[in-house]
């Protein structure tokens, strides 16, 4: 399976450079600027689910990220508007190697970031998200119940930090930000309740309210841009923490992963009459 992650991050990135060449860093005027981001990664993960197994797993995970950002009309009340798609797939064992995990996840998150710049150079946001995750995890040695899905709406904490330099001329962004959920729903199934017993009385009483009490999660990326002669460079370091403790049930995702990918300024473009 580590083969396998390896030939898909392989893929992903033949697929981003045969573009590379049409992700070009453009001069950003006053106008509104906007930027699109499309990252891959690779790293580790830590995985618990009580559901499935009473022991952690830990192996390795590829994901990628596709993130754009733009000035909304509010342009001047510095609102921006920020989308992120997230997905990952990993691949991990348990500590006698006696099994092995499968575990999927897409998620889509909606921000909007108020912006103000304390210092020169220097970019502070902040604001609230909203957003959707789908997942699943899937232990080749369980027979009864060898799956587990994953599904979660949730309202979020939103902020970070940009800053623009220099180094031997080169001119380098840096940005931080971090989200963290608030309140929102997730599906968490009783301990010992099988999926048929839920697919006879339906899922809603599966459906409970997540909060930080239960749910304590938080998502972090550092991420440096870089100009390589006609292209913007972005590597980063993702650290994305899922995890709940609901109706008897453990549950943690912990993965970091190093970032690397392309990223494409441009500039809207108002139509006139």
């Amino acid at each position: 399976m580590k083969r396998v992650l390896f030939l898909i991050l392989a893929l992903l990135l033949l697929s981003a450079a045969s573009h590379a060449e049409d992700m070009v860093l453009e001069p950003v005027p006053d106008r509104s600027p906007a930027a699109r981001a499309l990252l891959f990664g690779i790293g580790r993960t830590n995985q618990l689910d009580t559901y499935l197994s009473p022991m952690e797993y830990t192996g390795l995970q590829a994901s990628f990220m596709l993130q754009s950002e733009r000035m909304t009309r509010l342009a001047k009340h510095h609102i921006s508007f920020q989308s992120t798609l997230h997905g990952a797939f990993s691949s991990t064992d348990n500590p006698a190697g006696t099994a092995n995990c499968l575990g999927g996840r897409l998620a889509y998150d909606a921000a909007w970031h108020y912006h103000w710049s304390p210092l020169p150079k220097l970019d502070v946001k902040g604001g609230a998200s909203v957003g959707a995750d789908l997942g699943f995890l899937y232990n080749n040695r369980n027979s009864n119940n060898p799956a587990q899905g994953r599904l979660s709406a949730d309202i979020s904490l939103s902020a970070g930090a940009g800053y623009s330099f220099r180094l031997w001329r080169l001119p380098l962004r840096a940005d931080y930000q971090a989200d963290m959920p608030l309140v929102g729903l997730m599906f968490s199934p009783e301990f010992g309740e099988s999926y048929y017993e839920i697919s006879q009385q339906g899922v809603g009483h599966d459906i409970i309210c997540a909060y930080p009490g239960n749910a304590l999660s938080l998502r972090q990326l550092l991420t440096l841009d870089f100009c390589l002669r006609r292209i913007t460079l972005r590597i980063g370091y993702l650290c994305d923490i899922r995890q709940s403790n609901a109706r008897s049930l453990k549950y943690h995702d912990i993965s970091h992963s190093f970032m690397f990918g392309f990223v494409r300024h441009f500039q809207l473009m108002k139509r006139t009459h």
